[in-house]
């Protein structure tokens, strides 16, 4: 029979009960592994330390605190996948009393990869905008390093572990360069990497908040950051000494395997 106009449709008990908000501590939620002949789940948070080379360590702080003579050390990575993204509606700029404005949505206009060397001398930085990737451009962006720089003078390059930068051909190729020497960092240690700051600097200022509605106006903010930064280069200054860095991750280490 309908309702009565004017009086609340009464509710079944069934859709009230599944109307009630559930929560983790409902009996039958806590109930559903057993229920299921499931292994029981375990909470767990990531606390394993990963070790720290000491050998690389020592080796990668050595070249900061102590670089060789008649040779430039580099700070070398790529910065991968940078997006040209443009926003669906203009953004506003910041005035007194309003934030500056921008869209959560937006176009992608493809990618390209930095290629990026950071001197420890003085903080210039030599950068090249490839569309992949590969051993091959590696390859690439390393003759022009060789270009770059005066021929009397040896190259030590500090990268991470990346295949790209293991790749036979790569390896064959710095046999037919001496000058060249890479110095590996630890695995799960990009901060002992200079360039890494470099590139916080430039998402910042020039990526992050930018509009670009292609990739050749992306690589062309990303160059015009480049060459204002090589005008006044300013040098990042490594301090830590490798027995400190070694000693603190000791720490971290026996304080992570009392959790356990």
């Amino acid at each position: 029979m309908a309702p009565v106009s004017g009086q609340p449709t009464p509710i079944p008990a069934d859709t009230r009960a599944a109307r009630r908000p559930q929560t983790r501590f409902d009996t039958d939620i806590l109930h559903v592994p057993k229920a299921t002949s499931l292994p029981q789940a375990k909470a767990t948070r990531p606390t394993e330390c990963r070790p720290v080379s000491g050998s690389r360590c020592t080796d990668v702080v050595g070249l900061y605190l102590n670089p060789p003579e008649k040779a430039i050390v580099l700070c070398v990575d790529e910065k991968s996948q940078i997006q040209a993204l443009d926003r669906t509606q203009p953004s506003l700029p910041m005035k007194k009393g309003r934030a500056g404005t921008m869209t959560h949505d937006y176009k992608r206009n493809g990618t390209t990869t930095l290629f990026a060397a950071l001197s420890t001398l003085d903080g210039s930085v030599v950068g090249q905008c490839l569309p992949r990737h590969r051993h091959q451009e590696f390859l690439k962006f390393l003759r022009q390093l060789d270009r770059a720089f005066p021929s009397e003078l040896d190259l030590h390059l500090i990268v991470d572990n990346y295949r790209t930068h293991k790749h036979d051909n790569v390896d064959a190729w710095l046999a037919k360069h001496p000058r060249f020497h890479l110095h590996f960092i630890p695995t799960s240690s990009s901060w002992l990497n200079l360039v890494e700051g470099w590139f916080r600097e430039l998402t910042e200022k020039a990526i992050r908040r930018g509009v670009f509605h292609s990739v050749p106006e992306l690589i062309e903010a990303i160059e015009a950051f480049l060459a204002t930064d090589n005008n006044d280069p300013k040098p990042f200054i490594w301090t830590a000494s490798a027995d400190a860095i070694l000693a603190k991750v000791g720490r971290c280490k026996a304080v992570l395997e009392t959790v356990h």
